[in-house]
């Protein structure tokens, strides 16, 4: 793996040589606001209740939905939303990629905001969608590792399942969780090099900043989709097990009291 991560960065040092600085302190910028998203959410937070209004349409649930109540809703509703979001998002990432596409290397720059913007959107998206609020400090950690696990090879995807195995219903307690992060984004960065490589030409940039934008959107949502779906459910068979186990205290307690005859 060493070989062929050491093989991998030579593009980009090929690709730094030739990106105008400006380019850089974007890139640098992309890190320091994701740090800042992990501590307070900075620009990128959304609203809940755009999201809790799909959902109540949806399901016509009978109250005002919270957060807390969507984790009621059947998996179905939340499944169909956010499948809605996916496809939503893609669409705009693919005009917004053939936007900043038509200027190439000059416009590299603006697209790497926007599209940090549009990933972590979506992933708050998926959050809410599935009961959980991206306000919370532990809750941004996950949805960065979302990121990290769209981003990632083979063996770093099943590295960060490990990692959130043990935490599929509380997320990371703390900052501190995030052990590596920083290196973590300098890969997501070199991956997101990688598909900018070819957006650099001016005007054929439109056909590539559409292409790749609209796909590294869809791997993000898709993540995300994919690992708050799985707390959802791990948290609703846990559920049933603790409704089981108190029925079934409850019946020999029954039995206890009143001994058949």
């Amino acid at each position: 793996m060493w070989f062929w991560e050491k093989l991998g960065r030579i593009p980009f040092q090929l690709l730094d040589k030739i990106t105008p600085k400006i380019v850089h302190e974007y890139l640098g910028k992309f890190l320091d606001e994701l740090g800042s998203y992990i501590q307070t959410g900075g620009q990128y937070l959304i609203k809940h209740q755009d999201v809790l209004d799909r959902l109540q349409e949806k399901s016509d649930y009978p109250e005002k939905l919270t957060i807390e109540k969507v984790r009621d809703l059947p998996l179905a509703t939340m499944n169909e939303l956010s499948e809605e979001y996916k496809k939503s998002r893609k669409q705009i990432a693919t005009l917004q990629g053939a936007t900043t596409g038509f200027g190439g290397i000059f416009t590299l720059a603006v697209d790497i905001p926007v599209l940090l913007g549009l990933s972590l959107k979506v992933l708050q998206e998926m959050a809410i969608t599935y009961g959980y609020d991206p306000t919370d400090q532990a809750e941004r950690i996950f949805i960065v590792k979302c990121l990290q696990f769209s981003s990632s090879d083979y063996n770093g995807k099943q590295s960060i399942l490990k990692e959130l195995t043990g935490s599929t219903e509380e997320a990371s307690e703390s900052i501190s969780r995030l052990q590596g992060w920083r290196e973590v984004i300098m890969t997501y960065r070199d991956n997101y090099g990688w598909k900018k490589l070819f957006q650099i030409v001016p005007v054929i940039g439109i056909l590539f900043g559409a292409i790749i934008n609209r796909f590294t959107v869809d791997e993000v949502a898709e993540a995300g989709q994919m690992l708050y779906r799985k707390r959802r459910v791990l948290s609703k068979i846990r559920a049933l097990e603790e409704v089981k186990a108190r029925r079934a205290l409850l019946e020999q307690f029954n039995e206890d009291q009143h001994p058949q005859k």
